[in-house]
């Protein structure tokens, strides 16, 4: 009769569910009220599963040159079957294939800018709201310079002091975005600096570097996610910018700014090897935007209706 009745109590008890799956639950409920991100995060997982396999599903090479079918457009039959879905190029190279490995460059570009960036931002604007005093005012100098010059032009310049090249577009982007990170570290760790669980973290006997990695900084990465996923966007428009200007990934890299650099003096006699370019670049910017915006309805309290 006991085994019976602690059989009932123990199917009636609700089910225990461990934090991070509740944390979990939790943001995907405020993340999916926004429509728009969810079309984002399905469109975003759609390129990177296309970056990942692209040697796979792209039907050709992306640098095969068939000189029999220069400049083909579009749905172009040959014999009834369609080789070329989205057309050739200028030198006879499939355009689909090509966007297919072009996305790798634009998403290993965006990955690389982001993490370097916020890593270093993180560090500077961290230590600059924690210690404060003379090197806290160092820090935000040098950072204020930096933002008084436009990012597209400071990046040129970057560029043209370390040589034009997909790495060194990538290095120079993420100096120009530097200060973003580092002033959101460091206002959100003035803050918490000032709450009870910091002194109480300090009285315990807390170190230096656990009181700033390990007690402030999960408290201040809501904000700084967000930052990460709008600056990813934008960091693929800026990479494509730099190759549209010979100064980014070098030809015969598909890279999509300079698969448009190359197409330019073709928009009026092949519209295709310009416009599918954009297209990609535009669709995926969009996506990931889409993205930041529910990132920041899931993250930031204020946000978030009851």
């Amino acid at each position: 009769m006991s085994q019976v009745q602690n059989t009932a109590e123990q199917s009636s008890a609700p089910e225990q569910i461990s934090p991070l799956r509740q944390q979990f639950r939790e943001f995907w409920f405020y993340f999916s009220e926004n429509k728009g991100a969810v079309v984002g995060l399905f469109f975003f997982l759609f390129i990177v599963f296309i970056a990942l396999f692209a040697d796979v599903i792209a039907p050709h090479s992306p640098d095969q040159q068939n000189r029999d079918f220069i400049l083909i457009p579009p749905f172009w039959q040959d014999g009834g079957n369609i080789q070329f879905l989205l057309g050739t190029d200028a030198v006879g190279r499939d355009l689909l294939s090509r966007l297919m490995h072009g996305s790798r460059f634009s998403l290993f570009a965006g990955c690389i800018v982001i993490v370097i960036s916020l890593t270093f931002g993180v560090l500077l604007g961290l230590s600059a709201g924690y210690f404060r005093g003379f090197y806290e005012v160092i820090v935000m100098r040098v950072m204020d310079v930096i933002l008084s010059i436009p990012s597209l032009l400071m990046a040129l310049v970057l560029v043209a002091m370390l040589g034009p090249g997909l790495r060194n577009a990538m290095i120079a982007i993420s100096i120009t975005y530097l200060p973003h990170y580092v002033r959101l570290a460091r206002a959100s760790a003035v803050a918490e600096s000032a709450r009870d669980y910091v002194t109480a973290s300090k009285v315990a006997g807390a170190g230096t570097m656990r009181l700033m990695l390990v007690t402030i900084l999960p408290n201040c990465m809501a904000p700084l996610i967000v930052q990460a996923s709008l600056s990813f966007s934008t960091a693929i428009l800026d990479t494509a910018a730099l190759g549209f200007l010979g100064m980014g990934a070098q030809p015969p890299a598909s890279e999509w700014g300079t698969m448009l650099a190359e197409a330019r003096e073709f928009i009026l006699s092949a519209w295709w090897v310009v416009t599918f370019p954009g297209i990609a670049i535009l669709l995926t910017v969009l996506a990931i935007n889409l993205m930041g915006d529910g990132l920041r309805d899931a993250l930031d309290p204020k946000m978030k209706r009851s």
